[in-house]
Formats: C-alpha cells, structure tokens, sequence
C-alpha cells in the first residue's frame, strides 16, 4: 500500500471527488503516523474547515450508536454528505478496532454519500483515539457537510470530546443513574444538546427534570450564553430525531453569531498543534544517545547525583 499510497496529490483529489478508497488511505496514513503525513496534512490544509463537527458521547448502553444511525439518516433527508468516525475500544492484543458501529450502522453501508470509519481507541483514556483530529481533516477535505464523532464512551474518561466537537451531544438514559453520573463526571459542562434516548421506558421524564436542574443551577454567567436542549429520542424508531437535528442547527447558528464558532476552531487547532509538538519532543528524547540518554540520566537521578529538573533541564539543551 506503500507505494500506492505514494502519490498524495492523486489521493486527495481522488479523496476530493468522493472515492471512499482514497479517503481510508488517507486516514490509514494518519492511524500508521506514515511518513506521508505532513505531505498529506499540506495538500488538505486549503480545502478544511467547512464540515460541522458534532461528538456524540454518553456511557455504555445508552445507544450512541443507534442514535449515530439516526441522526445519519435524518441529515441525509436533508441532502447533506456525512462521514462517522466511530471510536471502538481497542483489542488488548491486536490494537484494533472491535468494528461493532459498523454492525449497527447497516442502513448506510451501501451509500455512497455516508462514509463510516471505525478507529481503535489503542488504549487513549480521552475516549477518542489519538489520530482522530487529523482523521477528521480528511473527511472534511473529503467533502463532508457534517462529521459524526462517535467516542468509546468511557465514562469519567470521555470528556475530552468537547475538544474537538463544533457541537457535543451529551446521551442519557432512563433508569441507569445518568443524572448523578452526569454531575459526577463533569458531563453537564461540556453538554450543548442533552439527550434522553430510550424515552419510551420508565423514568425518562424524570431523568430530564433531573438534568434540567442541574443545569440551571450552574447558570451564573451575564456574558451571552447557550442555554443546552435536555430533549427525548425513541432513537431505535426515530422518534426525536428531527428535533436534534433542529437543535445541532440552532446551536450553530448561535456559535456563528457570538464568535464561539471560531473561538472553538482556533482553541482546537492549539490543541492539535500541542499535541503534534509534544509527539515530536518524545520521538527525539527517545534517540538521545551518549551521557544525555533517558536511561543515563535516570540512573543519575535514582543515585542522587543530580535531581529530576537538572536532568529535564539537559535533554531539553541537548535536544535544543
């Protein structure tokens, strides 16, 4: 795949015109950190920042991606183009995706305006994996109206979504304690649209008074404010779904005129550019060679001959 993967310029315009081929080479490239990668960042860079972002999260069982499914088909009825990437725990032995989103996103296999890509989560805490933001650049250049970002759903873990979602949908469910897990898990700060999926059981209404309130009592601010939806899906029968998707448009509608669009994209380019900074910083502290190596200096440190700082202090001049 190497060699076929060579010409970048031909993968992105192949990508660009919607053959689903070049777009999972692409995002091949990023998983496999190929040495293609800057080239293929490069040739995407003029053609990202269109597609609107949405990360679906929630804990396990609440139907994330029954819900995913959903909101696919209701944004196709609208015309649009949609790629999923759908983060599954990883394979503690192989490193791979279980590829159990794609089993429950059948109703799109075959269309080619809906691209759907499992990614392992390799270990990643955040809920995402590592190269998703990248990922994601290749389906916006790609031509994607929205992009769905599924997380593992990890529990207290899986915060990090709001970080790379124009807008966070926050999933619950009736009768699993959502409400308290909510609060305990910091979800109910990163929520833009609050959903009870699974309304029809027992103890939905209850469970979106509950996160009604909770809200309401972090509301302190005078600076104009989005007030999150808490809204209830039948997701399974569709049920609800027009009703998120009238409020992710709502939602963006209000970041575009308060500027929170952009303060949320540049926020997440930082981030990104961090994150790639700091990958480059251990790759080359781990090539450190002589009496400047990892190992040296920490062998110094356990005997007391120099403290932790000092050693920081000569990688980073030997890196320098």
């Amino acid at each position: 795949m190497s060699r076929r993967a060579a010409d970048v310029p031909t993968l992105v315009s192949q990508a660009r015109d919607g053959a689903p081929r070049a777009v999972a080479r692409l995002i091949s490239l990023v998983e496999d950190a190929s040495p293609l990668l800057r080239e293929v960042m490069a040739e995407l860079a003029p053609y990202t920042g269109h597609a609107h972002i949405i990360g679906i999260t929630g804990s396990p069982g609440v139907g994330k991606s029954t819900s995913t499914n959903a909101l696919v088909t209701a944004f196709r009825k609208q015309g649009k183009r949609v790629g999923v990437l759908a983060v599954d725990p990883s394979s503690p032995f192989s490193g791979g995706a279980l590829l159990g989103d794609r089993v429950r996103m059948q109703d799109h296999a075959l269309d080619r305006e809906v691209y759907i890509r499992s990614m392992a989560s390799r270990g990643h805490l955040g809920g995402l994996s590592w190269a998703t933001p990248q990922a994601l650049r290749v389906l916006d250049a790609a031509g994607c109206d929205v992009l769905l970002v599924e997380t593992v759903g990890v529990g207290q873990s899986e915060v990090e979504v709001v970080g790379l979602a124009d807008t966070t949908i926050v999933l619950l469910a009736p009768g699993m304690g959502d409400g308290i897990q909510a609060a305990k898990a910091g979800i109910l700060e990163i929520g833009d649209i609050f959903v009870v999926n699974k309304a029809d059981r027992e103890g939905a209404d209850a469970t979106v008074r509950d996160i009604r309130h909770m809200i309401s009592l972090g509301e302190r601010s005078d600076a104009p404010q989005w007030r999150p939806p808490v809204l209830k899906t039948v997701a399974a029968q569709m049920q609800g779904v027009d009703e998120v998707v009238a409020a992710i448009g709502e939602h963006h509608g209000w970041m575009a005129e308060h500027g929170e669009l952009h303060r949320r994209r540049v926020a997440r380019a930082a981030d990104e550019i961090e994150a790639i900074t700091l990958a480059t910083l251990r790759a080359r502290m781990g090539d450190l060679r002589g009496e400047h190596s990892m190992a040296d200096l920490a062998q110094q440190v356990v005997s007391g001959a120099i403290d932790p700082y000092a050693a920081a202090d000569r990688v980073l001049a030997n890196m320098s």
